[in-house]
């Protein structure tokens, strides 16, 4: 795939020194590390390997990739790991999509206290999806869900939601059953919304009691219980947006939905049109037109550009992919093998066979060679700041 005429490493090269000088003393240091980092991804500052063809001799540099999570140069290997790890536990079943947002009153609390609030959104989502379904009226079975955290919308504003992914059942009370739902048809979306109305609130006042919120400006008077309280209540009468699309074609599409979803970044470098010391432009997509062409252009200046992308770099260590239910991590495992057996799934077989060792397959590459298409091989391994002993032309690609 050719390489995009314009990055957000060469917008943060060219224009981030500036930008820090005057932004001095406030900028978190994680979203410091997350400049660096891309300025310096699959450049020669990270290090490298020369590849050579065993064929016909040619040669190319590889330099290595920062594989900082959200690195748009980086995202696309790291979510065909990730897809690859999860293809043997998807289920023969309809998949749903189903996303929580909160109102945006609240979304501007979140961005004060990023890790307290990302993470009720994360709980409160998923124990509505959990608790619905387990009712007897409902589905009455404990469900698997993955669930993915984005905080941007597409003109690079601050939107918080959850997209969450669903198998189409769950497993009996007893373990005993898989209990499917009904063809096409989750989880009423009313009724998720109500009791996440209900839950996200109540987690908030929770973690305001626990003095585990902070306010500024116009909101800082929220640090008292009572005023919080009172802020808080208009919201349980309001409208929460929930809503559910129509289930997946098959486990396939899944899979390529979440190659999408769960390592996206805020922006892509294929979005970005042009950028200069005064404005970047680049392409979204106006979701507030329901029908004909969606497709815009947007111009922050340059400096606005580079605070609308740090605004969405998560606080170090929090998981932005999580699982719940029957996919929770401690008991996926053995939940996917019980449930495949009462799904009669046919799994593969795995042989015992060695894998080929360093002495018979010395330091291939996956890809061939671009001319020939025989086996590459590296010839050179390089540290960080050094140059290849090798003479090759560099080659846009992770090592």
């Amino acid at each position: 795939m050719p390489r995009p005429r314009l990055e957000i490493a060469d917008i943060f090269r060219n224009y981030g020194p500036a930008w820090r000088r005057a932004n001095a003393g406030h900028v978190r240091l994680g979203q410091l590390k997350v400049m660096s980092a891309i300025e310096a991804c699959r450049t020669e500052a990270l290090g490298g390997h020369v590849a050579g063809c065993a064929k016909y001799g040619h040669h190319h540099i590889a330099y290595n990739s920062c594989k900082n999570r959200h690195c748009p140069k980086c995202q696309g290997a790291a979510a065909r790991d990730w897809m690859a790890a999860r293809a043997e536990d998807l289920l023969p079943v309809e998949y749903f999509h189903v996303v929580f947002t909160m109102p945006a009153e609240i979304a501007r609390i979140a961005y004060w206290n990023q890790k307290a609030v990302y993470g009720l959104l994360f709980r409160a989502s998923a124990q509505t999806v959990t608790t619905i379904a387990a009712d007897r009226k409902r589905l009455g079975a404990k469900a698997g869900i993955t669930s993915v955290l984005h905080t941007w919308g597409s003109g690079l504003t601050h939107h918080p939601h959850i997209h969450m992914i669903a198998p189409g059942g769950g497993l009996s009370p007893d373990g005993k059953r898989w209990v499917a739902c009904r063809p096409g048809f989750f989880l009423h979306v009313r009724v998720l919304a109500r009791l996440f109305r209900r839950l996200f609130p109540e987690g908030g006042m929770e973690l305001q009691r626990a003095g585990q919120l902070t306010f500024f400006g116009d909101l800082g008077y929220l640090g008292q219980t009572d005023a919080f309280a009172t802020w808080l209540a208009p919201f349980r009468n309001t409208d929460w947006v929930v809503y559910a699309n129509p289930p997946f074609g098959g486990p396939e599409a899944v899979l390529a939905y979440l190659s999408r979803y769960t390592h996206r970044v805020a922006i892509s470098n294929r979005r970005l049109i042009g950028a200069d010391a005064n404005t970047v432009a680049f392409r979204w997509k106006d979701y507030r037109i329901k029908s004909g062409d969606r497709q815009k252009v947007m111009r922050l200046a340059t400096s606005e550009f580079i605070r609308h992308f740090l605004i969405h770099v998560l606080p170090e260590g929090f998981h932005r992919i999580r699982h719940y239910g029957f996919l929770a991590s401690a008991k996926r495992k053995t939940n996917i093998s019980k449930i495949q057996v009462l799904l009669d799934v046919k799994r593969p077989v795995v042989t015992n066979e060695p894998e080929p060792g360093p002495e018979t397959n010395p330091l291939t590459l996956r890809e061939p060679c671009p001319c020939c298409g025989g086996q590459m091989r590296i010839v050179e391994i390089f540290r960080r700041g050094q140059k290849p002993m090798s003479r090759a032309p560099p080659r846009e690609q992770a090592a």
